[in-house]
């Protein structure tokens, strides 16, 4: 019986029993979607004039804004993530202790403290100081959401690369420094882009968690996807009943394309970075050495022994000793 790495091959028993767990399990999920099903279309909820609403052209254009403001919460606070991420890691990392210290008690307090009371803490903050700070309408709201979201995932990816730093072979860190590098020129060539290789997945699925946060923007009155479905949902009244139901599902479906459209990306950039070429150029190879020609060995052997041979000047008889005669004993 062949085995993996992970776990043991199933045997016969163990296929067979494998087989009925995943029949009943996939029947008790059908069994789950046709009751919540039923249940819909037993509230009304699967009317014809419920969904009609998504039809209207305001409503559309709704969604369209959030999802546009979503993604730019995003884009703004995952890379200021990475960038915040990238130096509190060096800064854990330093050999100055007091600035070790001070990421280390930034990284565990921002890390402990709920996203959402970060957020609300910010966005009091801004508002108490909008004048002072230049603060204009919906900018309040969008620069809290944006650094709360940019300080706790900053802490969390700082995490993830101070991880990956340190999964590095030790001996590579010893060639660096015996070779005369500086202790900046290891960590920007030959730590942080191993780590961040390393630690792609993770550092993609935190990306995709501050994708699923900017939700939280709805706390603070921030016209993101889901504060607008709130709206919409509240404002919008179909046979006596606000059409809460089908507005939640159709903006959950669309946070569950974009989070796996992230995640794709970062499936392709992980196959891409595993063919990616290293750069070093191969020597093409030499072509084989001609074996020497035999006739030419004989034929160098033969002139060889044409000087040597019997019957020529300076040739030894067979038994010939180089002694003079004389006479014998």
């Amino acid at each position: 019986m062949s085995s993996s790495v992970l776990f043991d091959t199933p045997g016969p028993k163990a296929r067979v029993r494998n087989r009925i767990y995943t029949v009943a399990g996939s029947l008790l999920v059908l069994g789950l979607i046709a009751f919540s099903v039923f249940r819909l279309s037993e509230k009304g909820q699967l009317e014809p004039e419920v969904w009609n609403i998504f039809n209207n052209a305001g409503v559309r254009a709704n969604i369209r804004d959030g999802v546009l403001t979503t993604l730019q919460v995003f884009a703004v606070a995952g890379l200021l993530s990475l960038v915040l991420g990238v130096l509190l890691a060096i800064a854990r990392l330093s050999d100055h202790r007091i600035v070790s210290w001070l990421a280390t008690g930034f990284i565990e307090l921002f890390r402990a403290v709920p996203l959402l009371i970060t957020i609300y803490a910010l966005w009091v903050l801004f508002l108490s100081y909008k004048a002072d700070l230049g603060f204009i309408g919906d900018s309040t709201a969008f620069w809290a959401l944006v650094l709360g979201l940019t300080i706790y995932n900053g802490s969390v990816q700082a995490e993830v690369l101070r991880a990956g730093i340190n999964a590095v072979p030790r001996g590579q860190v010893e060639a660096a420094y015996a070779l005369g590098l500086r202790k900046s020129q290891v960590m920007t060539t030959l730590l942080l882009p191993q780590a961040v290789r390393s630690m792609l997945p993770t550092i993609i699925s935190q990306l995709v968690v501050t994708l699923k946060d900017t939700s939280l923007g709805y706390i603070i009155t921030y016209a993101e996807l889901l504060y607008a479905a709130r709206t919409m949902a509240n404002n919008i009244i179909v046979n006596g009943e606000n059409p809460i139901t089908p507005v939640v599902i159709v903006v959950g479906a669309i946070y569950v394309a974009m989070c796996l459209a992230l995640s794709s990306l970062a499936t392709w950039i992980e196959k891409r970075g595993r063919r990616a070429k290293t750069g070093i150029a191969v020597a093409a190879a030499a072509e084989p050495a001609e074996a020497p020609d035999v006739l030419s060995v004989d034929a160098a052997a033969g002139l060889a022994g044409r000087g040597t041979g019997a019957g020529e000047p300076g040739a030894t008889e067979p038994g010939a000793t180089d002694e003079p005669p004389g006479p014998k004993a």
